[in-house]
């Protein structure tokens, strides 16, 4: 009885499954951003701060769907290579990260080969696949997200 229902958990469980997928993708993206220095998640912060220009850790935070805490590990790498700077805000327990010069740059050449990822998955799973793909995901996300 619980081995068939270890067998389900491997074969059918949302999270399992969702998580090979990420590796997978994650792992294709990985090796195209290699020459640009940088790995997918750190690409993805890098473009969140971007986009968000300053914000506190803990909005960006809610906005990636991350654990605080997970979310500031990742952000020391970056900050180590002067890619993003985190300062203190008005309030003294608030910090605000925002992207510096050189991540600006290193985003910029990171971008062509972001384009170069993003183009094979779409390949490889072809357009209408893809965007089912993704407008499923996203409806995941706003689905869940509060669950």
């Amino acid at each position: 009885m619980q081995d068939q229902l270890i067998k389900t958990v491997v074969s059918d469980c949302t999270c399992f499954n969702l998580r090979k997928a990420s590796r997978v993708i994650t792992q294709l993206f990985d090796r195209v951003l290699q020459p640009s220095g940088i790995l997918a998640n750190q690409f993805t912060l890098l473009a969140a701060l971007s986009v968000a220009k300053s914000v506190s850790i803990t909005r960006l935070a809610q906005e990636l769907v991350m654990d605080r805490t997970t979310l500031t590990r990742n952000l020391k790498p970056l900050e180590r290579e002067g890619l993003i700077c985190i300062e203190p805000g008005q309030d003294q327990r608030v910090r605000v990260v925002s992207l510096t010069q050189k991540g600006q740059a290193a985003l910029a050449k990171a971008l062509p080969l972001w384009q170069q990822a993003q183009a094979k998955v779409i390949e490889e799973l072809g357009q209408d696949r893809w965007q089912t793909l993704s407008s499923h995901l996203s409806d995941t996300v706003s689905l869940l997200r509060e669950s």
